[in-house]
């Protein structure tokens, strides 16, 4: 029998996996001269080319010595540091953060895997930290989704997430220069635009914020208790309240600022993944806006 993650990759495949399969890959091509895989181009020969690359019969129709330019694949490897705080927790069952969360990571590792990239993940909470090692295959990645099925629900409540224990706990892990992308919605304490600078300088640092409805729009339901979903503190508030609601406005406004600042500074870029939005075209988005960035 097929199990929760064998089910979910199968549904993901037919859905996602297919739909960007080698849009990911040329997201994150590097322009090479001279032994790559596809011919991209000519150009003029300039001081300290290889002359080894010179394409001679341009040169001779031309009269002036041109260069051959391929695009090659770099082969990666990818980090995939996976929050799995009690905030991730937050959503409607069945399409929570944790959810996205999930299928995102089995997306990426699939993809990246069929691109002969090797795909590790870094599964984080306060106190606890899970590593599956780099790998390329099919099972490769349902072993990662097997790892987050096993955690589900096992987030520390009482405890905030210490965003830059584990932006550090991925520098240590990925010693060698390395693709990582940050999957969390990026809801906690302490200051970790350091860490995030120091993981930038040796790596390249992709972002994925995930965000529920929850994190941003209060509802209109009378009196609520209110739990903050880090610390299980818990309040009764009148959501109807207008100064609650222009508070709770000028919150997120002012977190949301913070965080967009932080990864400025750090050159990181970051991208926001809703939970009621097709992954297909949130990732799609993602790829896009990754590609414009490159030079």
């Amino acid at each position: 029998m097929a199990t929760a993650p064998e089910k979910l990759l199968l549904r993901l495949e037919w859905k996602v996996v297919r739909r960007l399969d080698g849009r990911l890959q040329g997201a994150h091509r590097t322009a090479h001269r001279g032994s790559g895989i596809d011919f991209t181009g000519l150009r003029p020969y300039g001081d300290g080319d290889d002359a080894r690359h010179i394409d001679w019969n341009v040169t001779a129709r031309l009269d002036e010595p041109h260069l051959r330019v391929f695009t090659e694949d770099r082969e990666l490897t990818v980090w995939l540091v996976l929050d799995r705080s009690a905030s991730m927790l937050a959503g409607r069952p069945g399409r929570g953060k944790h959810d996205v969360l999930a299928e995102l990571a089995l997306v990426l590792a699939r993809l990246f895997g069929r691109g002969g990239n090797r795909v590790g993940a870094l599964l984080f909470d306060t106190g606890m930290l899970r590593v599956v090692p780099p790998g390329t295959s099919r099972r490769h990645a349902l072993r990662i989704g097997a790892e987050l099925e096993r955690t589900a629900g096992t987030a520390r409540g009482g405890s905030t997430t210490d965003l830059a224990e584990m932006l550090d706990a991925a520098g240590r892990l990925a010693r060698r220069r390395a693709l990582v992308v940050v999957l969390s919605d990026f809801i906690g304490d302490g200051d970790w635009e350091r860490s995030l600078q120091r993981l930038a300088r040796r790596h390249e640092v992709v972002a994925l914020r995930i965000v529920d409805t929850a994190d941003d729009v209060l509802p209109e339901a009378g009196l609520i208790v209110v739990e903050d979903a880090e610390t299980g503190e818990q309040l009764v508030v009148d959501s109807a309240d207008p100064l609650l609601r222009v508070r709770f406005r000028e919150a997120v406004d002012a977190r949301d600022a913070r965080l967009a600042a932080g990864m400025r500074r750090a050159g990181v870029p970051v991208h926001r993944v809703d939970t009621d939005r097709d992954l297909a075209e949130a990732l799609v988005e993602v790829v896009a806006r990754t590609r414009d960035r490159s030079p």
